[in-house]
């Protein structure tokens, strides 16, 4: 008999993946509290009518909901049901759910590593907790892609959540540079930039970036100042780089060495021009 798998949130994520399940062959039910259904899905009119048959729980609703979710399901999870939470939440709140289902439902913590419009149960998959070579070995074999991270519950978002530190904040950046650049008239120039630079990335950025950082806060540090001025001259509210102006100051003001004037700091040759 196949695994019973459902499916709590069939909104965006929630229907393309248990759409892709169906077509894998798997015996599927779900519930989504805006009446959504998904064609081959065994509708359900509650939380616990869907996870009251099932071996896995896949919810995949929002990081509001996924404590809800999972508190009006308990008294219907039979034990041994193994419950994952695909939902990008703050580790705290995962571990949460792991002490709320107890142990007699395993807790997986699952961390969608990339967009899942077009992907669906391709999406590759990150996954931590006592029960995640199990989820990972029933989810591969319906064609997902899953990563077994070793560790407990939390694991595998806080992975995911310091990833998005960078490339949301990377992107913010380039929204909020471009932003300016419009006002300014060289937003073609910008972008071009912006591109050259990212194409030329290779295995040493980041310590580069890193380095340059911190050797060069001082003088950095007056220029996100005045990078934070101009926006705010051409009408752009400068979140991302008042935030960088910051930490290049708390990072200057950490190193009692450091105390010369920025204009007696001489330019590095070696370092790169961001």
């Amino acid at each position: 008999m196949s695994t019973r798998i459902a499916v709590l949130g069939l909104g965006e994520a929630g229907s393309e993946i248990a759409r892709d399940l169906v077509a894998a062959g798997a015996d599927v039910r779900g519930y989504d509290p805006k009446g959504i259904s998904v064609a081959g899905v065994d509708p359900r009119d509650g939380e616990a009518a869907a996870v009251a048959d099932a071996d896995l729980v896949l919810s995949v609703n929002s990081s509001h909901d996924a404590r809800p979710a999972l508190t009006a399901a308990l008294p219907a999870l039979r034990p041994g049901t193994v419950w994952a939470d695909l939902n990008t939440a703050a580790p705290a709140l995962k571990v949460a759910l792991a002490q709320a289902a107890g142990e007699a439902v395993p807790v997986v913590d699952v961390a969608l590593m990339a967009p899942v419009p077009g992907k669906g149960l391709r999406t590759p998959m990150l996954v931590s907790g006592p029960a995640a070579e199990w989820y990972a070995a029933e989810l591969s074999a319906l064609g997902a892609q899953v990563t077994v991270q070793p560790g407990a519950v939390g694991e595998a978002i806080s992975r995911k959540l310091l990833r998005s530190v960078f490339y949301k904040g990377l992107a913010a950046a380039v929204v909020e540079a471009l932003a300016g650049a419009e006002r300014a008239g060289c937003g073609d120039w910008l972008r071009g930039d912006i591109g050259a630079e990212l194409a030329g990335f290779d295995a040493h950025a980041i310590d580069r970036l890193v380095d340059g950082t911190h050797r060069h806060a001082r003088r950095r540090a007056d220029e996100m100042t005045a990078a934070t001025e101009q926006l705010r001259d051409l009408g752009v509210e400068p979140r991302i780089a008042a935030a960088a102006r910051d930490l290049l100051v708390q990072l200057r003001d950490a190193d009692p060495q450091d105390s010369r004037p920025s204009d007696t700091h001489p330019r590095d040759a070696r370092e790169a021009t961001p």
